[in-house]
């Protein structure tokens, strides 16, 4: 009897596990690898929000110990593992695990191949990052064109009133190791779908037509809900069947509150509590806004949208152009103009609601393109091309 080929073997090192985009993804690129055969394991630091939704999902998980001084416990337990179950790829996700993957893999002794991947629309922040890391990995992972042009190119608005905005610097080094491979939405969860129950606990009638932002609201400006807020107080009185929700959590919840009374949209728009069912929440809305202004490397919230056949309203920068053009239901304007955004919001209210057949044409191309199971696919194939000899 022959022996099958074993499994190719990768290791995802996440310091953090604390919740957020990037562990959301780590988690369900480590789930979609299983799902094809990968021996795909992660390792991180117990008792944390996300390591409890990895032993809820059964992934293989290796508990690290506290990072102790320069982060030397969690490079040394991390050389062990590699070494131990004799990994070949280790893949690293957050910025401040790039130097600790790099330093594990090569005190591990047995030489696995070096993966970073690129979440945030930004270079490194420190020079000797932009000048070594590439030296020092076998490859870069860009979650969009758009990062990927940050990386190799740099990008720079001197006049942005955004600070992180106004320069970002590229890497230097070898340019061809750095790769576009998109993340992944669950197209299983987000999908076109009934969501009245939903609209009415939310407090909305039948007639109202919901605008909705999705997404933290940290200081100094969120994601643009303030923006959003400004472009409601244009419209509402034209429009009075318009409602504007404001989904998720963060800092701002009082000075947003604020900004709802002094312009004059009480009852009009509101903060929603918490919802940890986002395919549903998607369903709710009629339209989502996603008026960013700061950075944006790749937005899942809108892909999601167009995965439920919502129409989306977003600002033109840096990643987002990628995501709308997925689904390619909606509009683009000019970020932190209010003035565009009120008006593509009057606009969309005089567009007749997505037929059924055209919701389910959105989420075949969602699907199609940024689904777990397809980002997965694309990861093992991008490892095995790795790992094949040269020439």
């Amino acid at each position: 009897m022959i022996a099958g080929p074993s499994p190719l073997r990768v290791l995802h090192l996440n310091s953090l596990l604390t919740g957020g985009g990037t562990d959301d993804q780590c988690i369900k690129l480590v789930q979609g690898l299983g799902k094809l055969g990968v021996d795909a394991r992660l390792a991180g630091p117990d008792g944390r929000e996300f390591s409890k939704t990895i032993r809820d999902l059964g992934l293989p998980f290796h508990p690290t110990p506290p990072e102790g001084l320069a982060k030397l416990r969690f490079i040394l337990a991390a050389a062990r593992i590699i070494r131990r179950e004799q990994i070949q790829i280790v893949h690293a996700h957050h910025g401040r695990d790039l130097w600790p993957t790099i330093l594990a893999a090569r005190l591990s002794g047995i030489r696995p191949k070096i993966v970073l991947t690129r979440h945030l629309a930004k270079s490194p922040s420190s020079w000797p990052s932009r000048r070594f890391l590439l030296g020092q990995v076998d490859a870069l992972i860009a979650c969009s064109h758009f990062v990927a042009h940050v990386l190799k190119e740099g990008h720079y608005e001197p006049d942005s009133p955004i600070a992180e905005r106004r320069s970002r610097p590229p890497l230097i080094g070898d340019h061809s190791k750095i790769h576009v491979i998109y993340g992944g939405i669950d197209t299983e969860r987000f999908r076109p779908m009934d969501a009245s129950t939903l609209r009415a606990e939310w407090g909305l009638k039948p007639g109202d037509y919901a605008f909705g932002m999705v997404g933290g609201y940290a200081l100094p400006f969120g994601k643009g809900q303030r923006e959003f807020l400004q472009a409601a107080a244009r419209i509402h009185t034209q429009v009075p069947q318009a409602r504007f929700l404001i989904i998720g959590r963060g800092n701002m919840a009082d000075l947003l509150r604020a900004d709802i009374q002094q312009l004059g949209l009480n009852g009009k728009a509101w903060l929603t509590p918490y919802c940890n069912d986002m395919p549903a929440a998607m369903n709710a809305l009629d339209c989502l806004v996603h008026s960013q202004i700061g950075t944006e490397a790749m937005p899942g919230v809108v892909c999601e949208a167009q995965a439920c056949g919502r129409p989306v309203i977003a600002s033109d920068l840096d990643g987002i152009p990628e995501a709308m053009a997925i689904g390619g239901l909606g509009k683009l304007v000019r970020a932190g103009s209010v003035d565009e955004l009120a008006e593509a919001m009057a606009q969309q209210l005089g567009h007749p609601i997505p037929l059924p057949t055209h919701c389910q044409e959105m989420h075949r191309r969602v699907e199609s393109l940024f689904s777990l199971a397809t980002s997965a696919r694309c990861h093992a194939d991008f490892y095995r091309g790795l790992l094949a000899p040269a020439g």
